[in-house]
């Protein structure tokens, strides 16, 4: 008889808060999905519930993987768009043109303050982020 596994869903956006310095790391690792964000909603909305803000968020990928279709690309619009307000700063951390083209154009959509680093600079990018 076979044993059926049950599959184990992989999650292509590690969501990492550090609630201490109010800091969010994004780290995408493959296309990402609507649920990804839906998953990164319910471990930051709690916390901007309680605090009001979050003090940045770092998009941290060597590459930008892309989205795995257009409902996870309209997710992560509304995400931009019911949370941008909230946040401070916002720093990618990339080898990749995403970053700067990040900086250039999402500088007219969002009220964070935006910045690109090197994919090896995330410690720069965390200390920009807090410094006050």
């Amino acid at each position: 008889m076979l044993k059926l596994l049950k599959q184990k869903r992989i999650e292509m956006l590690n969501t990492i808060l550090n609630k201490e310095n109010g800091l969010l790391i994004l780290q995408p690792h493959g296309a990402l999905k609507k649920e990804d964000f839906d998953n990164a909603v319910k471990v930051i909305d709690p916390f901007i519930e309680e605090h009001g803000k979050l003090n940045g968020i770092i998009i941290y990928a060597r590459v930008f993987p892309g989205w795995e279709d257009f409902a996870a690309l309209n997710r992560h619009l509304i995400f931009i768009r019911n949370h941008h307000k909230k946040i401070k700063k916002l720093a990618f951390v990339s080898d990749s043109m995403v970053g700067n083209f990040g900086e250039l154009i999402a500088s007219h959509f969002v009220s964070a303050t935006i910045k690109s680093f090197d994919f090896d600079n995330i410690r720069d990018a965390k200390a920009w982020i807090l410094e006050k």
